[in-house]
């Protein structure tokens, strides 16, 4: 049976920063991930995508940001089991069982770093909408170069709409952004550079079809509360609807609900030995970004390796002690 001292599911970047750490710290660590690849949701939805709240960088894209991650964690020896669904996870004496949809790990402690789980985008609720997928429609952007010199309309209101649509606009031979009400609900900052961009601001406007021969040439919109209508030509449509997360705890027996789990301010769960840090964890006041995340995870195993080893401190040295120079 081999065991290790941390069993990190989740290889997001707060999953991957957690790996690394718990290398300084010296523990034997594995990381648990469903998807092919580290990186999370950033890696595999939108790598071009650029991220404006990483301390020491101004804006960073997140395929990058992983890409440090990846290398900072090379730092050490970690284990990496990707493409394996945690199913259960369950005390057994003084270890934690972890049961994949491939087979069993074991581990002294453990820590959740799963995001919002599994995730899916929303799609465009139209009967034809899908014929259209890789055929004009993306729901994610791998390649920000398709879209050069080509007209590009944007569904949806929030950060990442309006962060691709100022994105794609400078390669863009036309951006237009559509959303259902009249204002955007993203960071003022960034909705004050899409009113002085060139992007055509089409509010308030919902899509009522979309069309073309064998791929995408049009879309009809419909005005909210109002009776005109606009056919837009394009060549493609960007859905930006958000992702609806699939994260079934109960099986678990953790105390958690539909936003998440609940910690202590050490990052334990109500399951002993088990940590948590990142979105998938709540606490009263709790901010949802990457770099909270970041913060959290050295909390949770510096906590986990104390649970390991009451010996083990919960305030190690500093990162410049620990290396060699």
């Amino acid at each position: 049976m081999d065991i290790y001292d941390i069993t990190i599911v989740g290889a997001g970047p707060v999953g991957m920063f957690a790996a690394f750490y718990a290398g300084m710290r010296q523990a034997k660590t594995k990381i648990i991930d469903s998807l092919p690849q580290l990186g999370g949701q950033l890696a595999t939805l939108y790598p071009e995508k650029y991220i404006y709240d990483i301390p020491g960088y101004p804006k960073i894209k997140a395929g990058d940001l992983v890409q440090n991650l990846e290398k900072q964690i090379t730092t050490f020896n970690q284990r990496y089991c990707l493409e394996e669904e945690v199913l259960k996870i369950e005390r057994q004496d003084d270890l934690i069982e972890i049961t994949t949809n491939l087979r069993t790990h074991y581990s002294r402690a453990v820590i959740l770093a799963l995001g919002n789980g599994s995730f899916q985008p929303r799609k465009l609720n139209l009967e034809n909408a899908e014929q259209f997928e890789g055929a004009g429609i993306d729901y994610y952007v791998n390649d920000l170069m398709k879209y050069a010199g080509k007209k590009v309309a944007i569904a949806g209101g929030g950060d990442s709409a309006i962060d691709w649509a100022l994105m794609i606009e400078p390669i863009a031979k036309e951006v237009s952004i559509i959303h259902r009400r009249q204002e955007f609900r993203a960071h003022e900052h960034s909705v004050t550079q899409l009113k002085n961009s060139s992007v055509n601001l089409l509010t308030p406007y919902l899509i009522k079809d979309v069309a073309g021969e064998r791929k995408l040439e049009t879309i009809q919109l419909e005005e909210v509360k109002g009776e005109e209508q606009v056919n837009l030509a394009v060549d493609h449509l960007i859905v930006n609807y958000g992702f609806s997360s699939s994260l079934n705890l109960k099986d678990w027996g953790i105390h958690s609900n539909r936003q998440g789990i609940f910690v202590q301010s050490d990052m334990r769960t109500s399951l002993e030995g088990v940590y948590g840090c990142g979105d998938i964890v709540q606490y009263d006041g709790k901010v949802k970004l990457i770099a909270t995340g970041f913060g959290e995870a050295p909390t949770a195993v510096n906590n986990a390796l104390h649970y390991i080893n009451p010996k083990n401190r919960t305030q190690p040295a500093h990162s410049t002690s620990l290396f060699d120079h």
